[in-house]
């Protein structure tokens, strides 16, 4: 090696040690309820919501501690089966104690999961937010479509799919129109109450579409047939299912990727250990590029 080449070797061993470390430096974010944050912080999480969203916080405290966040805390649970979210605001003497955590200031983030709109509820929480914790983040779950179609099962008795049938085009078109109305309430929200506090879709229902085309194209390990994901013709969700939910929110609330993650106990015994952890990284991309590539999720490569 001649004395110019020895040099540049040098150089580029001392850039590359100047950058990692800076680097955990600058992920620790100051501010995480910034765009594009990424914060090792624990955060304080309470989530409102129904069966299609309260199995999460449970999993996602596995992934945040398997990820080293070890002071990651969820402070409470408003849980109502086939709830809009306005009757967790209407609760007797707030039993789930949901406006008093607000109230505290003692949050960081707040998860939200509404049927269909409208649903006064999510501004009311919001409204509140903006009063009593401004610097919080609000995060409101768009979900996977319960009997696969943009119908209210609430107003009268819907038919049961045929899940097997595979049909992309029209999950997507059924899909769209209820993604349309949940970004156009976040937009609204956020400039009513100008950012304060910050609100963001979370784009699980995305995720879900997404996973079920790999099953469709025989690349989601494990998982052979749509039905493989439900419990039931309404969507109720198996664990592959379960686990992506909460890998999105993971990525959401700490700005990073999961890839690499253990496997959580949640996945653990659906499948061979081969498997699984086939499966558990196929689930960690979906959820990182999914809520990475949501315009409103917060969140960027």
């Amino acid at each position: 090696m001649n004395d110019l080449a020895r040099r540049l070797t040098k150089l580029t061993f001392a850039l590359g040690l100047a950058v990692s470390l800076i680097a955990p430096v600058g992920s620790r974010a100051a501010d995480p309820a910034k765009p594009g944050s990424v914060t090792s912080k624990g955060q304080r999480v309470y989530s409102i919501g129904h069966s299609f969203h309260v199995f999460m916080p449970a999993i996602l405290g596995q992934i945040a501690k398997s990820a080293g966040i070890e002071d990651h805390q969820q402070v409470g649970l408003s849980s109502i089966g086939g709830s809009y979210v306005n009757q967790h605001w209407a609760v007797a003497e707030d039993k789930f104690k949901s406006k008093a955590t607000l109230e505290s200031g003692k949050l960081d983030v707040l998860t939200m999961a509404p049927l269909f709109l409208p649903d006064d509820g999510i501004e009311n929480f919001v409204k509140l937010a903006s009063e009593k914790s401004p610097h919080i983040r609000v995060l409101v779950q768009e979900f996977w479509l319960p009997f696969d179609v943009n119908v209210n099962f609430r107003n009268g008795k819907v038919p049961p799919p045929d899940r097997t049938i595979y049909d992309a085009k029209k999950l997507q078109e059924e899909h769209d129109k209820y993604f349309a109305g949940i970004d156009e309430k976040v937009n609204e929200m956020n400039k009513t109450y100008e950012g304060k506090p910050r609100i963001f879709v979370a784009p699980v229902g995305q995720a879900i579409l997404t996973l079920r085309k790999k099953i469709a194209d025989g690349t989601a390990p494990g998982l052979a047939k749509q039905t493989d994901l439900f419990t039931d013709s309404i969507g109720h969700a198996r664990p592959p299912l379960a686990v992506l939910v909460a890998y999105c929110y993971y990525s959401q609330i700490y700005g990073k990727s999961p890839v690499g993650l253990p496997v959580p106990m949640a996945l653990k015994g659906s499948f061979n250990d081969e498997i699984t952890a086939q499966l558990n990284t196929v689930l960690q991309e979906i959820a990182w590029k999914t809520v990475s590539e949501h315009p409103l999720s917060g969140v960027k490569k």
